[in-house]
């Protein structure tokens, strides 16, 4: 099966749609509601939260590298494993430490099938780049728009048992979806060598470009993160019922799925850069408003505008580090972006948790919302470049 045909993007886009199901259920809402009931503190909860993001700094750049030497199916299916089995696992667990863990073996799923098929579509797509990367990008976002809808009724409903449960089932789903995956060309005969990783490595690292969107995005997730993890305790500790933090959460993903395809789109047409800038700023603008607004109806509709924000700067990010990829090498800069993401996702909820454990919920949201508009700074002034015009 060719990578050009229509057949692999819907089988791609199918599998991760149901592998990011699986993996943002197990975490929106439940996650800091099922810490927060094994007794953790904010500080422990925003560990707990980071730890599957861990797995992300330490794989994503190899499993990028490796997949432009051998190929996508390999690594991808070794990904959907992960996001078989690590469901079960919750099961288990009884305390804070034990659900660390769990958590970092749950990253490495995300960690690698999210690096592996961007770079697989991006490789491929040229003058829609942006378009095709963001498509794909929300139609997995669909799967992480029901999750919070899904896991909020299974909480009220059932127990946190049964949220997980459901994990499992759509991550076996996943993984025999992806089964059928094929790789766009046969693997080159020679084995890839340390050498050539490190090759790549120092190549995609020493574009300044690269390295300029790369901090963006980290400071774009570093929000997003610290957003998932504690606007759910924030929500809770104002007497929001589980079903309505569910909602808050999820209008915010739903957001993310109808836009994505549109500022992609624009984003081919305008430049990235024009998209990038007011997508940071308006999500800036809806995290300082957040203790203004301590209602179910303003936190959702923040929510929705901090959802529109952050699907307006994703929409880019991924395009322009492919538009300045060397040499094909979309595995590896690729690798690289998801990378120092994960650095800034990581930062995030631990940030968080200290400044809310010290200063409250008013200076985090504050601190956050200062981080964004830093980013729209760094990326309006400092980049320079036809692809971002």
């Amino acid at each position: 099966m060719k990578l050009s045909t229509p057949s692999f993007f819907i089988l791609i886009a199918l599998t991760g749609g149901l592998a990011i199901l699986s993996s943002t259920m197990s975490k929106t809402p439940v996650l800091p509601l099922f810490a927060a009931s094994l007794g953790a503190t904010p500080t422990e909860i925003g560990w707990i939260v980071i730890a599957s993001t861990i797995p992300g700094i330490l794989v994503s750049f190899p499993a990028g590298a490796l997949s432009d030497f051998l190929g996508h199916r390999r690594v991808l299916i070794a990904s959907l494993f992960v996001f078989a089995t690590a469901p079960f696992l919750y099961l288990f667990v009884d305390n804070a430490w034990q659900l660390m863990a769990v958590r970092f073996y749950h990253g490495f799923a995300t960690a690698i099938f999210g690096t592996v098929a961007t770079a697989a579509i991006a490789g491929h797509y040229v003058a829609d780049r942006a378009a095709r990367l963001s498509t794909y990008s929300s139609v997995t976002i669909v799967g992480r728009s029901v999750a919070p809808f899904l896991g909020g009724a299974l909480i009220s409903m059932a127990s946190f048992g049964a949220v997980y449960v459901a994990c499992a089932v759509s991550g076996v789903l996943a993984l025999a979806a992806g089964m059928f995956l094929r790789d766009a060309a046969p693997r080159p005969r020679q084995k890839p060598e340390m050498p050539h990783f490190r090759e790549s490595l120092v190549t995609v690292l020493q574009d300044r470009g690269i390295m300029l969107v790369s901090l963006v995005e980290a400071s774009q997730y570093l929000v997003f993160g610290a957003i998932e993890a504690f606007i759910a305790l924030y929500a809770a500790s104002l007497g929001i019922p589980a079903w309505q933090i569910g909602v808050i959460l999820g209008v915010q993903l739903a957001s993310i799925v109808f836009m994505k395809p549109l500022m992609g789109r624009v984003s081919d047409r305008v430049g990235r850069k024009r998209v990038i800038v007011p997508g940071l700023l308006a999500g800036a603008a809806s995290v300082a408003l957040l203790p203004a607004l301590p209602n179910f109806i303003g936190l959702s509709a923040l929510s929705l505008m901090f959802g529109l924000g952050f699907a307006t700067v994703t929409s880019s990010t991924a395009a322009l580090v492919a538009d300045l990829t060397q040499d094909g090498r979309f595995g590896s800069s690729m690798g690289v972006l998801r990378t120092v993401m994960d650095v800034g996702q990581s930062i995030g909820p631990v940030l968080t948790g200290w400044m809310v454990a010290t200063a409250g919920y008013g200076d985090a949201f504050a601190l956050l919302a200062a981080i964004l508009a830093g980013a729209a700074v760094l990326i309006g002034v400092g980049f320079k470049g036809a692809a971002a015009a």
